[in-house]
């Protein structure tokens, strides 16, 4: 037997054996998947027994809490007490559980399952989404302000607004998919971003004319401005999440502040003036939208529709950002008089 053919067979010998340690490794690994999908099975079901029978328990709180002693009224009190964490506590069992994708996912997506089952994975998705999101807004502040300053061509501006319905259609997918696995994410900034990506869908469907003309700089202007706001927004928002982080007040996967403390209020005041012009910015784009809908040689069917998206944006936005800082004075306020 030749040296060469002896090489061969070694390396084979050393091959075969590192085969029949990984074909043992892949059973035990299919093996701990079918035990992983049942504990996974068990556990949803058992939320499910236990948000029932909670229920149930809350009515009989509910019923024996009229007349009863001060000292049941104690124990009562504590249940109710209990029976309120409870819910959260489902919150945080269910986000590393596989749950049905909602009707926006199931549409998109179909029935693949999103959920990440480990919080290495959940935040390195969440961290990779908001890198995501300050990337392209910067991209858009840059493309905005090369369309507005130096180029004024209608293939610029078809390739500005079809980077914008991209960006918020991702942005939805990506927002939906968090939402699956625990984040809070919820109310009018969920329905932002879909209002966002009609209007841009609209704006890249505005054939050319006298009228698109008219509105091209006022809306080049308005997005220029709003990218500049989104990259405010980015940073106070990183910054003061990292922070709670650090200090363990704020779980991994939240992406807006939705509590508050002392220091954050002077970051906020700073941003507060700029996301209010950008919130009467977009009233009037929608008002102008308006206006320029009932001249008589307007035949375009998105000028109305632009302006109609302007105004829910304007609505949503301005109330939404009114309740926020309500909420942070009342909080600030309430603050002193607890300690």
């Amino acid at each position: 037997m030749s040296e060469n053919l002896k090489n061969i067979l070694e390396e084979w010998k050393g091959l075969e054996e590192e085969y029949q340690q990984l074909q043992e490794t892949h059973r035990m690994y299919l093996k701990k998947l079918d035990e992983l999908s049942k504990l996974q099975s068990n556990c949803s079901s058992s939320i499910s027994r236990q948000r029932k029978r909670l229920n149930e328990i809350s009515q009989l709180v509910k019923k024996s809490s009229k007349g009863s002693s001060e000292e049941d009224a104690k124990i009562l009190d504590e249940i109710k007490e209990k029976i309120k964490i409870r819910p959260n506590a489902f919150f945080q069992m269910e986000a590393f559980l596989p749950k049905k994708n909602g009707l926006y996912l199931s549409l998109v997506l179909g029935n693949v399952n999103v959920t990440l089952f480990n919080k290495q994975s959940k935040f390195a998705y969440k961290d990779e989404y908001e890198k995501f999101k300050l990337c392209l807004t910067v991209i858009l502040l840059l493309f905005s302000f090369i369309c507005y300053f130096f180029v004024s061509y209608r293939f610029s501006d078809v390739i500005l607004n079809f980077l914008l319905v991209w960006y918020y259609c991702t942005l939805t997918i990506r927002e939906s998919i968090l939402i699956t696995n625990g984040s809070r994410i919820k109310g009018w900034w969920v329905f932002h971003h879909y209002i966002s990506a009609v209007l841009s869908g609209v704006m890249l469907t505005w054939p050319e004319g006298n009228l698109y003309h008219i509105f091209r700089n006022q809306f080049l202007a308005y997005s220029l401005y709003q990218s500049f706001v989104q990259c405010l927004q980015c940073y106070y928002q990183s910054g003061c999440l990292y922070r709670l982080r650090a200090l363990g007040e704020r779980h991994n996967m939240d992406l807006t502040v939705e509590g508050f403390q002392s220091w954050m209020w002077k970051g906020l005041t700073f941003l507060l003036p700029f996301l209010f012009f950008g919130h009467f910015w977009q009233l009037f784009n929608g008002l102008s939208l308006f206006r320029m809908a009932q001249l008589p040689e307007c035949k375009e069917w998105q000028v109305s529709v632009c302006g109609l998206c302007f105004l829910i944006l304007f609505a949503g936005n301005f109330f939404t950002t009114v309740a926020v800082v309500r909420q942070k004075l009342k909080t600030r306020n309430q603050k002193p008089k607890s300690l």
